[in-house]
């Protein structure tokens, strides 16, 4: 027996979030309800905003209110040099380590045939056309260390083999099967400090 539709409809509107199963959208939705209604309409206002107002960068892919978004226009950052990850959360956590200044494309994923996400999925052909547009001398490969993100690093090192530009990956610190969103910054400074050519001429 349900509490009505309503109610039933923002349960199941909850569940959206990763990691959140019936039992604890219900919990969430009837918090709202019960205890905090100015908190409810404060995270109703927040989403449609957000929803309306928050688009991708044209250049780089990342979370953005602007076309171009603020780290793209930074001219204090370096441009020669370009970090991939799969996410914005992945770009936050390497931005909270200090110690990255470059550029950054954000790919939406990674490649997952199984799932729908190809090339063209995840913004490949973007990335492709932005070495053409600038002079980029450093490629970093910061997909996450799962079977996914290896598969999408390795492609992505074969399609920018031919711009002539040192492709390196994030090395050791990071284990296999973790996310960059959860690291740590002294893990991810080590992991910088110790990244490694992935394709080369020998």
């Amino acid at each position: 027996m349900g509490f009505g539709p309503v109610i039933d409809e923002l349960i199941d509107a909850l569940r959206v979030l990763p990691g959140v199963g019936r039992k604890s959208a219900q919990r969430m939705a009837l918090y709202l309800l019960e205890r905090n209604r100015a908190g409810a309409q404060r995270l109703a206002l927040g989403l449609e905003n957000a929803a309306e107002k928050i688009g991708c960068c044209q250049e780089c892919q990342n979370l953005s209110e602007q076309e171009i978004c603020s780290m793209c226009k930074d001219i204090s950052r370096d441009k020669e040099t370009i970090c991939i990850v799969e996410s914005p959360s992945d770009l936050m956590a390497i931005e909270q380590s200090h110690h990255y200044k470059g550029q950054y494309f954000v790919l939406k994923g990674s490649l997952s045939p199984l799932d729908g996400r190809g090339p063209n999925e995840i913004g490949i052909p973007k990335l492709v056309s932005r070495f053409k547009e600038a002079s980029i001398k450093e490629v970093i490969l910061a997909t996450n260390p799962t079977i996914e993100g290896e598969a999408t690093s390795h492609y992505i090192a074969e399609v920018l083999s031919a711009n002539n530009c040192l492709i390196t990956r994030l090395a050791h610190g990071l284990s296999m099967g973790s996310e960059l969103g959860y690291v740590d910054g002294g893990t991810l400074n080590h992991a910088f400090s110790g990244r490694k050519p992935v394709l080369t001429n020998d």
